[in-house]
């Protein structure tokens, strides 16, 4: 189960929109900096190829100027 923290930085004046979209999507958590305009974003998905497609699917946002993977692992399932 692959779960990464990046840090994503807004379009400028866009921070609140950058919120609203990444919080849409159900395999995020979105942490706005207090202090700075950054958020920390975890994400968790079921596998790799699940991350691909969220990674694409953030990557993808307008109001996103960067995203930048800050650690990331992988819990194999026990089976």
């Amino acid at each position: 189960m692959p779960i990464k923290s990046y840090l994503a930085h807004p379009e400028e004046g866009k921070k609140e929109e950058l919120i609203k979209a990444i919080s849409q999507i159900k395999q995020c958590e979105v942490i706005p900096a207090e202090n700075k305009n950054v958020l920390v974003v975890i994400t968790e998905t079921e596998d790799e190829t699940q991350e691909i497609i969220l990674t694409k699917k953030l990557e993808s946002i307008q109001s996103l100027k960067l995203l930048a993977l800050v650690s990331g692992f992988n819990s194999p399932k026990n089976n």
